[in-house]
């Protein structure tokens, strides 16, 4: 259950698309009010089902009032089944206050997806005889309507069906009704006896938080994210893998190969990812190796599409998720961030997906194609986030998130996938893999560097001829910053280089947890380098100017070496 009511449905359409490929006979059954059919994912998720043939009834129970809000104020067509034509399925309107009709028409619903595989809308015309909450007195209903209302209580009009069809005497019906309250009122008991919650003596710290404390390091609350290790899934090492002279973008399809290989349960599914090969032909080839029921072509629906792999995830299929560009993953927010992210807290239940986020600058191809989010992303708790910036980090990241048993996204560069190479030597130790990555030692200065920036950072420091330590923090959640503070009290100094905007990126956050923990040692106030808060321009010139460059870099460089913090003396 989730409040953001829309959002539920996707989830029973990736569950029933994935029990039917484990080959249960399953049928889909997805309830929402009138009110909750205004949203867009009600109508994705009509679409996915329809589509790929996903046998789900569509239950819409319709009370003709979304907390205060009229269906006249919701949708202006007579009958919402009458959506159904739009999406090429069956609908229907029948009396929802009718238990016998209801059972019926389900039943001949179910008949009719055995059939056709295709899924079902049927509304249910019923009332509400009450507020839409306890707070909620219900006033704005017309009185003579409720009146007319509560006459017609279903409850009532059922009373009498069962002693005037059935035959049952008031005895047995009153039989009935006392063995139902009586099992609400024992639940109600039980619920009541159980104690409240006790209140831990000091909430989990994060490890950004006490970064050195021993007796204290946690690298994220235990209780947002499953076990290292799932079930189901194979153990934290691999088989070794190496190849020469790799570009990114291979690296990832790598990867993506290796994991539709060895997984039989794991699918991929995106938009263009199938005979397309992926915006960026990083997925090319996999359709034709693996078919079109495993390497998936989706309707443009990113919320949907979230949604979908987190309710396939829960029955036995391992998604991978790719978003055409980092950007259109805002488009999923809720699914990702507060259904999928709190998924584990709130069920117990593992989450396990790979979401892949295309990401970044440098290509000209605008504000809405050109963002990385990471900044956005780790404000979630219960998400992992990764960031490669290098072949071997690419394979490494790919793998280790999609063993990970939590939703766990990976960042990947578009600038860099065809640009670079390098080698990889995988030793097939997932674990290893949770950790920052240190490219240069240096006495000097220490710097951070994220995603296309690690390679600029490069060679601005190469061009210097200073001495200065690089780092990647490479996991970007559960931040672990360890290393690098170790980093910052030896060398006195800290620079942080991001793509992202200012107040957009994690630089800030950087600075912020490693002032706090190396403060006595700093030498000089830390420095962020960063694309102004302003979207990426399209035009090439204005792109340049925007993005750190690596002349840019080197003069931070130079001019943080030059400074020295004031200090006062006793």
């Amino acid at each position: 259950m989730i409040s953001h009511l829309g959002k539920m449905l996707s989830l029973v359409v990736g569950g029933t698309w994935a029990a039917r490929r484990h080959g249960e006979q399953v049928f889909g059954l997805a309830v929402i009010g009138d009110g909750g059919t205004s949203t867009g994912e009600f109508h994705e998720s009509l679409n996915i089902a329809s589509v790929h043939k996903i046998p789900v009834l569509f239950l819409i129970e319709n009370n003709h009032y979304a907390f205060s809000t009229p269906t006249s104020m919701q949708y202006n067509c007579q009958r919402l089944s009458d959506r159904a034509i739009g999406y090429g399925i069956t609908g229907r309107t029948i009396d929802g206050t009718d238990p016998w009709i209801v059972y019926s028409t389900v039943c001949e619903a179910i008949d009719t997806m055995e059939e056709s595989l295709l899924p079902v809308l049927l509304e249910c015309d019923t009332r509400r005889l009450c507020g839409h909450a306890a707070y909620d007195k219900g006033t704005y209903v017309p009185a003579e309507l409720m009146e007319r209302w509560q006459k017609d209580d279903p409850v009532i009009h059922a009373r009498h069906r069962l002693a005037e069809v059935c035959g049952l005497t008031e005895s047995s019906i009153a039989g009935i009704e006392e063995a139902v309250e009586t099992e609400v009122n024992d639940a109600v008991t039980r619920a009541l006896a159980v104690g409240r919650p006790r209140v831990p003596r000091q909430w989990p710290v994060h490890a950004e938080v006490a970064l050195l404390a021993d007796d204290a390091r946690v690298l994220i609350n235990p209780d947002l994210v499953a076990e290292s290790v799932p079930l189901r899934r194979l153990s934290p090492r691999l088989k070794r893998f190496q190849a020469k002279g790799v570009k990114n973008g291979d690296a990832v399809n790598m990867a993506l190969d290796f994991l539709l290989a060895n997984q039989p349960d794991a699918f991929l599914a995106g938009m263009d990812v199938g005979v397309y090969g992926s915006a960026f032909k990083t997925c090319k080839g996999l359709v034709d190796r693996y078919g079109t029921d495993r390497v998936i072509d989706m309707p443009l629906a990113e919320s949907s599409i979230m949604g979908f792999a987190l309710g396939a995830s829960q029955l036995g299929a391992e998604p991978i998720i790719e978003f055409q560009f980092a950007d259109f993953s805002t488009e999923a927010v809720t699914q990702l961030g507060l259904n999928a992210g709190t998924w584990y807290f709130r069920t117990g239940c593992a989450a396990p997906m790979l979401v892949r986020l295309p990401c970044g600058g440098g290509l000209t191809v605008g504000a809405f194609h050109s963002g990385e989010f990471e900044g956005l992303w780790s404000r979630f708790p219960g998400l992992k986030l990764l960031y490669p910036a290098t072949p071997q980090e690419s394979y490494e990241a790919l793998l280790a998130g999609f063993y990970d048993p939590n939703p766990c996204l990976i960042f990947e560069h578009k600038l860099l996938y065809w640009s670079r190479s390098g080698d990889i030597d995988f030793d097939g130790d997932l674990t290893a893999v949770w950790r920052s990555r240190r490219y240069t030692e240096g006495t000097d200065l220490t710097l951070v560097a994220l995603g296309a920036m690690v390679h600029s950072s490069l060679a601005a420091v190469a061009q210097s001829g200073s001495s200065v330590e690089i780092w990647n923090p490479m996991v970007l959640q559960p931040l672990d910053l360890e290393p690098i503070a170790k980093s910052v009290k030896k060398t006195g100094r800290l620079l942080v280089v991001q793509e992202s905007g200012e107040t957009q990126g994690l630089g800030d956050r950087l600075i912020s947890l490693l002032t706090r923990e190396c403060f006595l040692s700093l030498k000089a106030a830390p420095e962020l380098i960063s694309t102004p808060d302003t979207p990426i321009p399209f035009a090439p010139e204005l792109e340049t100017a925007c993005r750190p460059s690596q002349e840019r870099i080197r003069k931070a460089i130079t001019a943080i070496l030059s400074t020295e913090r004031l200090r006062k003396v006793a």
